[in-house]
């Protein structure tokens, strides 16, 4: 379980199990390569590459490479012009 603070102030935590911060996001080629395993009880599927958290305030993307403790990433979306 990790917590962080968004650069907007919000507190963001994965402690809650479910919960609406953390995403589970693969690729397609991790994808299909889950379902050529055959996988069908969820606990059996393999964790993505990235753990990719959404800030619910502001909605910026966080994108950790091999743990909630190495940030790789931060996306923020664009305003419409």
């Amino acid at each position: 379980m990790a917590r962080m603070d968004c650069i907007c102030g919000e507190y963001l935590s994965n402690s809650l199990a479910p919960n609406d911060i953390q995403l589970r996001v693969y690729t397609d080629k991790e994808w299909d390569a889950i379902l050529e395993q055959d996988v069908i009880e969820s606990w059996k599927f393999p964790l993505p590459t990235y753990d990719v958290w959404r800030c619910p305030k502001c909605k910026r993307i966080h994108a950790f490479l091999d743990g909630p403790d190495k940030l790789a990433t931060v996306y923020i979306i664009e305003e419409k012009q």
